[in-house]
């Protein structure tokens, strides 16, 4: 799966522009979820994913990413509705795993699948679920990837790349392994998929109205994100790279594929703007209410002529322009395909 370039995006969005006036947010750049007024204060929050890759974690994530869509604005995540296509010749043990593995998911974001869609058809080449999920905020909590402001400080939950890691390590195994990758490493980095979810710290956040935007970094990774939240929310980001923290495990499975880890599918690790008065109160109830730690990686400032300016080890400084990030895993499965 590969995004469109932003200008043929633009131009889909604009034609497809909502004009009922209870849609509080819908398709644009850089925003995870839509959310549509259901009247006494409530907001129904909703977004559709397709996980087409990752066939070992196919049903986990189908659950995973978009929940984590619909958690960044705020909303918790609770109904699910997949649509299931499957190549001609499938073998059913499978179709099974990708059904239990989605179970496991469900249980663990206390979600429940209201309906859907499942079919045999050679439209797809290996299996693909395309997931909505959807769940209910009050109107004036929700929180919009636009929401950044300059002055912000931009923190990042665990460490970048944790998706893309655990990918590697299931899709690209025996690679790995021929180039002497120890197997011990290889596991590490499977394992690496059961923490996919940013939904705690999300609503964490959330619930004490600390962050002005959050976003789930996915195509693109941290990278990708940061391009997102600023093109969004028409600001410039400065981060830089000595900050933003990186497994040991990600670190080698990267480096062993010749991929970047701050440009790969990032599920897993939270970005999110917060005024700098309250970081620390942040940064505490993330570690204390999610479990889990956050790191400053960088700062919201006014648009200038990049979204995202990298400084890295060396002093040098790259500057993005694009919200569009052509994601690392993607790039290994084409040539893959």
């Amino acid at each position: 799966m590969v995004k469109l370039a932003v200008e043929e995006l633009l131009k889909i969005l604009e034609a497809l522009k909502p004009t009922d006036p209870a849609v509080i947010v819908g398709p644009e750049v850089g925003e995870d979820a839509a959310v549509i007024d259901l009247g006494d204060e409530l907001a129904l929050v909703t977004h559709p994913d397709p996980i087409s890759g990752a066939l070992e974690f196919l049903g986990y994530l189908a659950v995973h990413v978009p929940a984590n869509d619909v958690a960044v604005t705020g909303a918790r995540p609770k109904y699910f509705m997949p649509v299931i296509l499957i190549p001609e010749g499938t073998p059913l043990d499978i179709v099974s795993k990708v059904v239990n593995d989605m179970r496991k998911a469900l249980r663990e974001v206390g979600g429940h699948v209201v309906g859907g869609h499942t079919e045999v058809t050679d439209a797809v080449t290996h299996p693909l679920v395309i997931m909505t999920a959807m769940g209910l905020a009050r109107k004036e909590s929700i929180v919009r990837t636009s929401g950044a402001k300059p002055g912000d400080v931009v923190i990042l939950t665990k460490t970048a790349g944790i998706e893309g890691t655990a990918v590697l390590a299931s899709d690209f195994k025996d690679e790995l392994l021929r180039k002497e990758v120890p197997q011990r490493v290889v596991k590490e980095g499977e394992a690496l998929i059961r923490h996919v979810s940013v939904v705690k710290e999300a609503l964490t956040l959330a619930k004490y109205g600390f962050a002005n935007s959050m976003h789930d970094p996915t195509e693109g990774g941290v990278i990708g994100g940061l391009t997102e939240i600023a093109y969004a929310s028409n600001t410039s980001i400065i981060v830089e790279e000595t900050k933003i923290p990186l497994n040991p495990v990600t670190k080698l499975l990267a480096s062993a594929m010749h991929v970047d880890p701050l440009k790969m599918l990032s599920s897993g690790a939270l970005l999110a703007t917060v005024p700098k008065d309250k970081v620390n109160d942040a940064l505490r109830v993330i570690k204390e209410e999610a479990g889990v730690d956050a790191t400053v990686v960088g700062k919201v400032v006014e648009r200038s002529d990049y979204l995202l300016r990298l400084i890295y080890a060396d002093g040098s400084v790259e500057d993005f322009r694009s919200p569009h990030v052509t994601d690392e895993i993607m790039k290994l499965w084409l040539e893959a395909r």
